[in-house]
């Protein structure tokens, strides 16, 4: 069921997004050379007992996931996208780290998430096609807002991002993709990373959303991990991952989580 928020809810909801946005970004200053997945899973989690607020994570177990997911926040690492399953890894010169982060405060779930390069990376042509693949899932997720307008449908969303991410020369995986963020992490409707403009649900005031564009550099097929969660490209090529939860107001969308 798709739910409207009043003006009032929304404001609300504008703690959520800034304690999201606190959280990746220390947790994206924490990743450097030498730091493990753990010590990151860690930080968050003081971050959420801190602040009083409730992990979104840590029971989560829907159908695709093989048990609850047991940490508070996704650390996909190279070849990894998406469901980063934290565990014991020290992180390398040259990483491509994307971090995706939910959580509960005041009631209320924001949800948000980022890539970035772990310290120096060794060769430069690698360093060059992560750069591009890391701007392009931003630039995909700035014309994915852009387009979140009172008037427009789901499927202009889905058409600014595809068009974003297929200029760039990459496939784009409609698996998963954006959703409705409310009282949880994840509702009506679907927002997915390609589609036609003018279709869809039509955007309406206090429509809250995370739109979330992620990118594979050669392939658009994905796998699951054997831990049951973490996935990753068919071909082990990169990806890369960028979100924002934004509300839809009469003014145009307003980014709850901006950083």
């Amino acid at each position: 069921m798709i739910e409207l928020r009043t003006p009032r809810e929304i404001e609300e909801m504008r703690p959520a997004g800034r304690f999201i946005a606190d959280v990746l970004l220390a947790c994206r200053d924490a990743a450097k050379p030498g730091v493990n997945l753990l010590e990151i899973d860690a930080l968050a989690h003081r971050m959420i007992k801190d602040r009083g607020a409730t992990s979104c994570y840590i029971d989560y177990h829907p159908s695709f996931g093989a048990m609850p997911f047991g940490k508070v926040i996704c650390t996909s690492v190279n070849d990894a996208v998406l469901h980063g399953l934290p565990h014991d890894y020290a992180l390398q010169d040259g990483d491509l780290l994307s971090l995706d982060f939910a959580a509960s405060v005041d009631g209320w779930v924001a949800d948000s998430a980022l890539s970035v390069v772990v310290g120096q990376a060794p060769d430069a042509q690698r360093a060059a096609g992560d750069k591009k693949l890391i701007t392009t899932t931003e630039e995909a997720l700035a014309a994915g807002i852009a387009a979140a307008t009172v008037g427009h449908k789901i499927g202009d969303i889905s058409a600014a991002i595809a068009e974003v991410g297929h200029a760039a020369g990459y496939d784009i995986n409609t698996d998963f993709g954006g959703h409705g963020v409310g009282r949880t992490m994840h509702g009506d409707p679907h927002v997915p990373n390609d589609g036609r403009a003018g279709r869809g649900f039509p955007l309406k005031p206090g429509l809250v959303i995370a739109i979330e564009p992620w990118f594979l550099e050669t392939t658009d097929e994905i796998y699951t991990d054997p831990d049951g969660w973490t996935l990753r490209s068919a071909d082990g090529s990169r990806g890369a991952h960028s979100e924002h939860t934004i509300a839809i107001t009469a003014d145009g969308p307003v980014v709850l989580t901006e950083r």
